[in-house]
């Protein structure tokens, strides 16, 4: 007789999603189970049907990026590896980048690497308590050695969303670039042709987008090429020790994850299916809900964007560790949310919560009301003492 499972409300999407849509475990299993060839290696059946499953993930990922070239996007093993792809791929010594105080350690990371190394000057703009990034304080904290503007386009804490079309503004006016982080916006949040502006875009698969991990979204504007820091084979010009010209086979080398892109294609299939503007209102109206109810209780602080943002409600409890009240919501409730520092070094200086982060809930597309009530009613339990 098998074990009853405990209850498990699973509030921690803005770290992964979960669960997966069910097309998008088929597929994945699908191409693991039956395909096992590499793509963009040979020509046997399985090898090409690995090919096409590539091309279609790279063809759907386009899409999702407002109907882009698929040819200027590539399909790194992950959304840290592709940022760091892009940062070493694009500054030179010398340089001067900017940052926000709202990003992810996933850039600021290897930004500071870069200027511990005294490769680059770096500065880091504040935000405010939410998470937002004032556009003048970059137009302000531009230099002429300035090359890279790195942002990301969601707040992984808040939600907050950055105004993207006015920084690209300010970065090109000056001749300067646009790297967008966009773990947390894209598959929630319309990206229209122009890729808000964008010149570069980051984006994990595994995230709003509803795909497996192993693979990212790496998306450069024509004329912006990314020197590949790291070479190998990518079944094409084979003869050659150089790396082939084009965007995707220079920024592909390696064996690619077979089964993630093809769950990346079911996932963007999933989303169009839905409308990503219909899964957004979903997920925002129990962010909403949350946020209200969370709000009533004394001692409870919330932190949270404005309405549009990525579906994230950060909150702390007046005399209790973040750590402490996530514990306790999965023992009385099986609620699974996030706490401490979420890899945002920054930005917790602004919001007022350096000494121990937040509770983050993230919530998405399966998630219900129900989840709503366990968490407000948990955290009031708790106060009550």
């Amino acid at each position: 007789m098998s074990q009853p499972q405990p209850l498990r409300r699973y509030l921690d999407n803005a770290a992964t999603s979960w669960p997966k849509p069910e097309p998008v475990l088929a597929a994945w299993e699908h191409a693991a189970r039956t395909i096992g060839a590499t793509a963009g290696r040979a020509v046997y059946r399985e090898a090409i049907e690995a090919d096409a499953i590539r091309r279609r993930a790279r063809e759907r990922a386009a899409h999702l990026l407002g109907d882009v070239d698929p040819a200027r996007v590539a399909l790194p093993g992950g959304a840290t590896l592709a940022l760091n792809m892009a940062i070493h791929g694009l500054v030179r010594p010398g340089d001067h980048v900017i940052a926000t105080a709202a990003d992810h350690n996933a850039t600021l990371r290897p930004l500071h690497w870069l200027e511990r190394r005294g490769v680059i000057e770096l500065t880091i703009v504040p935000c405010d308590a939410i998470g937002r990034v004032d556009p003048e304080a970059v137009a302000g904290a531009w230099r002429p050695a300035t090359k890279v503007l790195v942002c990301s386009h969601a707040c992984n804490v808040t939600g907050a969303v950055q105004d993207a079309a006015a920084l690209a503004a300010i970065a090109h006016a000056r001749g300067g670039l646009l790297l967008l982080d966009a773990a947390q916006s894209l598959g929630i949040i319309p990206f229209p042709s122009d890729c808000h502006g964008a010149d570069i875009v980051v984006a994990p698969a595994h995230k709003w987008v509803q795909g497996m991990s192993g693979v990212a979204i790496l998306w450069t504007r024509p004329g912006v090429e990314i020197d590949p820091p790291f070479q190998g084979g990518t079944g094409t010009a084979s003869e050659s020790l150089d790396m082939p010209a084009g965007t995707t086979d220079r920024l592909e080398a390696g064996t690619p994850d077979v089964p993630a892109l093809a769950a990346l294609a079911a996932a963007i299939d999933w989303l169009a299916e839905r409308s990503p503007a219909a899964v957004a209102a979903h997920c925002r109206r129990l962010v909403t809900d949350s946020a209200d109810g969370l709000r009533k209780i004394v001692g409870v602080r919330v932190i949270a964007a404005p309405a549009g943002g990525a579906p994230i409600v950060s909150f702390t409890v007046d005399g209790y560790d973040p750590a402490e009240i996530a514990a306790l919501l999965e023992q009385a409730a099986g609620v699974q949310a996030r706490s401490g520092f979420h890899c945002a070094a920054c930005v917790h200086e602004f919001l007022g919560t350096r000494d121990g982060g937040t509770v983050r809930l993230g919530f998405g597309p399966f998630n219900t009301a129900d989840d709503v009530d366990a968490v407000v009613q948990t955290v009031s339990t708790v106060t009550r003492g």
